[in-house]
């Protein structure tokens, strides 16, 4: 999976299409991720004896396919390719070939 924790995405369909976020947690094994304010969700909480009833707001998991890797410089979605450099594996621009880690 070439989308990490923290990365700054696009979401390239779906209801959410063109919002930008961060990667708040990244789902290898299930191959999903979740953005920050994207994929909003309504939690409805039970009244407990310290606090009342309320519907709390979460951002749900979306498919990692659905997600594009975002370039603050150039200001748009870019690809990412997997180097070798100096013995270690970096991902890097696919157009540019600039390492992003």
């Amino acid at each position: 999976m070439r989308i990490k924790k923290d990365d700054m995405v696009v979401v390239i369909t779906g209801k959410d299409k063109g919002k930008v976020g961060k990667v708040l947690k990244a789902m290898p094994k299930t191959h999903k991720v979740i953005v920050e304010g994207v994929n909003l969700q309504e939690k409805h909480q039970k009244a407990t004896q310290k606090e009342e009833a309320q519907i709390k707001h979460i951002e749900g998991a979306i498919d990692v396919s659905n997600v594009m890797y975002y370039d603050d410089k150039a200001k748009k979605p870019l690809k990412i390719a997997y180097e070798e450099r100096d013995g270690k594996k970096v991902r890097v621009n696919r157009a540019t070939r600039e390492v992003l880690d």
